[in-house]
């Protein structure tokens, strides 16, 4: 475009402020830094692939602002299993379903508020946090551990406390995922879920998202998901009847409207990502996030462009474009000016001490008498934590018990082993975990097993049944959403210990607990 004329200025700024690109490596690479020069870019999402620590982040940061200080930059921080900052060692915060499970709303703003310091402090400015969905569906592949629960109320309760506290050091919440996803069983990085739910029953999903408007949130997430009983076409994230209509009329929202990953598979396998972001635009979202999977020059430009075809053609209104576009800019500019006027103070170690409270005992729970064996079930993560995302009990308690082994099982198509005696084995036929070395490793010894959302998967069921009933004197740590775990180990005399999620510190209180007095460890009231 040779001598564009102010009008198409204008637009490349807009359609490039409505997009949160991710990019690969530790610093931007030239195209994002150009981008931000020129002012065609004005945000960018940040995962782990672009975090090494606190200080690279920081200067990373640091570096994009000074090209653009009214910049976004985004990331997902939800505490619990669903970490970016640390993502290589595990968070230093439980997730929702634990903070749910204490039901303690200053808790859960005290620990919002310290993520949100963590931020800060690394230079973001935008959080797509909370998840203020209700986990009304145990089979829920993707949400689970990292919804309050299943209760609407509850969620709505400490969804507001967390947006306070994340929001109070500066950080702009992002409640999602609008008007709720608790109700799939169905992940929607792979396809488009539906939920046929009518709307007096719906009315408990969305109780959590008019509680963050009411606390005033700065930005809410929609969802790729089908709700007929609003729009029998078109998703979520692409439906005028949801987000202006519902989120905007009803709701009374007027804040930033942001789209979950625009190239998640219920999007990109049914409309298109160019389609799916013009369409978003259209039907009132305000930004497009596009950094999950897609982070390279050409897919932003392709996204772009499609915005101001459609602003050419018809599609959009320019005026619609532009307020999206301001909509972004002016959540910069709270943010700058938030974290000028104060810095929020932090309760020490809030983390370790709300994993604490968090945990549930079912049976008798004594310290382990000897150097224990831990079986670790691992079922395949989803692709909102990330293989990469560290988690375990079996380090912990190695801390405070010197020479406790670990064997890691995997799903019936793989087996992963993680510094154990042995490698497991399962008969992928039957889906049937060899259960007789993993007993061996433990003769004369305790054992732990640590499962996660064990009521999702056969194998495990199957597996956990068998070492528990060969070794009743085994304890059994659930580290997902708890589900029929009562009912599983009814009648067995079977200690279960529950930390409601997988992240570091949930491991260190279930450790503790473990290991009992006289290692440091804090026991369980």
């Amino acid at each position: 475009m040779t001598n564009p004329g102010p009008d198409t200025v204008q637009l490349l700024a807009d359609a490039g402020a409505v997009l949160q690109p991710g990019f690969t490596g530790l610093t931007a690479p030239d195209w994002v830094r150009h981008r931000l020069e020129t002012g065609e870019l004005g945000g960018v999402a940040l995962f782990g692939r672009n975090i090494a620590d606190h200080e690279q982040v920081a200067a990373l940061t640091s570096s994009l602002y000074a090209l653009n200080p009214d910049l976004l930059i985004a990331t997902d921080e939800e505490g619990g299993d669903v970490t970016r900052l640390e993502v290589m060692t595990g968070s230093s915060y439980p997730g929702n379903q634990a903070l749910g499970a204490i039901d303690d709303i200053e808790l859960t703003e005290d620990v919002a508020r310290s993520i949100g310091i963590d931020l800060a402090a690394a230079g973001i400015n935008l959080n797509y946090a909370p998840d203020a969905d209700v986990n009304s569906n145990p089979d829920n592949p993707v949400i689970g551990v990292r919804s309050f629960g299943g209760d609407g109320e509850l969620a709505a309760r400490h969804t507001a406390a967390y947006i306070r506290g994340l929001q109070s050091a500066g950080v702009a919440a992002c409640a999602k995922h609008f008007p709720g996803h608790g109700d799939t069983a169905a992940d929607t990085h792979l396809g488009l879920p539906r939920i046929d739910l009518p709307l007096d029953v719906f009315g408990a999903h969305l109780a959590p998202f008019r509680a963050a408007v009411a606390a005033g949130v700065k930005s809410i997430m929609t969802a790729h998901i089908l709700f007929p009983a609003y729009d029998t076409d078109l998703p979520a994230t692409m439906s005028r009847a949801i987000l202006t209509d519902l989120l905007r009329k009803d709701l009374g929202y007027d804040g930033l409207i942001v789209t979950d990953g625009i190239e998640m598979g219920a999007i990109s396998g049914t409309h298109g990502i160019a389609e799916g972001t013009v369409k978003a635009i259209a039907g009132g979202a305000d930004a497009i996030c596009v950094g999950g999977g897609l982070q390279d020059e050409a897919t932003f430009l392709y996204l772009r462009d499609a915005l101001m075809w459609a602003v050419r053609e018809g599609r959009i209104a320019e005026e619609r474009l532009h307020e999206a576009a301001e909509r972004n800019r002016a959540v910069a500019r709270w943010s700058a000016g938030v974290r000028a006027q104060h810095a929020a103070t932090a309760v020490p170690d809030i983390g370790l001490t709300a994993a604490r409270r968090a945990l549930r005992v079912s049976g008798e729970l004594r310290p382990v008498d000897g150097v224990p064996h831990v079986v670790e079930f691992s079922p395949a993560a989803n692709f909102a934590v990330g293989d990469e995302t560290a988690w375990g009990l079996a380090a912990p308690l190695g801390k405070l018990i010197p020479g406790t082994t670990v064997t890691r099982v995997g799903a019936p198509a793989s087996t992963l082993q993680s510094a154990g005696l042995l490698r497991a084995t399962v008969d992928d036929a039957e889906g049937r975990v060899d259960t007789t070395p993993l007993l061996g490793a433990a003769v004369g010894r305790p054992l732990v097993i640590v499962v996660r959302d064990l009521h999702r998967y056969a194998w495990m069921k199957r597996a956990a049944l068998e070492l528990t009933a060969a070794r009743p004197d085994a304890v059994v740590v659930e580290i997902g959403t708890a589900y029929g775990l009562e009912e599983t180990f009814s009648g067995r005399g079977v200690t279960v210990l529950t930390t409601y999620g997988g992240a570091r510190v949930c491991g260190i209180a279930a450790a503790e607990a473990l290991a009992g007095p006289g290692t440091g460890a804090v026991r369980v009231a």
